[in-house]
């Protein structure tokens, strides 16, 4: 009745209590009434990566295996979570140690640099910015004023105002007018 009893107080127990009670006592039993809580998670996990019935079982015996060891001086809050961290790293460490892919040679002619995608996205920038300069200064000069007082140099309504001396529904007809002509030309131009 007494080993009745231990099974059932170990398998009722706390992923907690069942993970201090292996690092204090080093008793397999704890980690493995554990690890079989989770075991078809580490089955589905391995299936998932490595895409083989017999590759995935052999994963689970493994895992097992190393946890022996490293149950032992990690600290987890979390089992399941830090189960399939070590199931999925696992899993990658067996795939690039047995990687079955064709290696090609490196052919330096068919890469494009990063710098020169760079510097193709700064010349296309150049280009719009110096066709906006252009569209701008195909602006009425009221308009062109408004313009850059209010994108360029980020005042506001009331500011333009104040620099211009016209009128506040004045100065938002030159911004908006401005705005459509501004598109009108980059459309036109682009």
């Amino acid at each position: 009745m007494d080993a009745v009893r231990h099974i059932e107080k170990i398998t009722l127990a706390t992923d907690e209590q069942l993970i201090l009670a292996y690092q204090q006592k080093g008793n397999q039993e704890h980690l493995a009434v554990l690890y079989l809580r989770y075991s078809d998670l580490v089955y589905g996990t391995a299936l998932k990566y490595l895409k083989d019935a017999e590759q995935a079982k052999d994963a689970v015996m493994n895992i097992y295996y190393d946890l022996v060891n490293k149950l032992k001086t990690h600290e987890v809050t979390n089992f399941k979570s830090w189960l399939y961290v070590v199931t999925k790293n696992h899993c990658l460490m067996w795939l690039r140690k047995h990687k079955t892919g064709i290696t090609v040679a490196f052919q330096p002619e068919f890469m494009q640099s990063a710098e020169d995608g760079h510097l193709d996205e700064l010349l296309a920038k150049e280009k719009q910015f110096k066709l906006l300069e252009n569209c701008i200064g195909a602006l009425q000069d009221e308009q062109q004023n408004a313009i850059r007082l209010f994108y360029m140099q980020g005042k506001c309504y009331n500011e333009i105002t104040a620099i211009t001396g016209l009128e506040w529904d004045k100065v938002r007809s030159l911004i908006q007018n401005g705005r459509r002509n501004l598109k009108n030309c980059m459309d036109k131009h682009a």
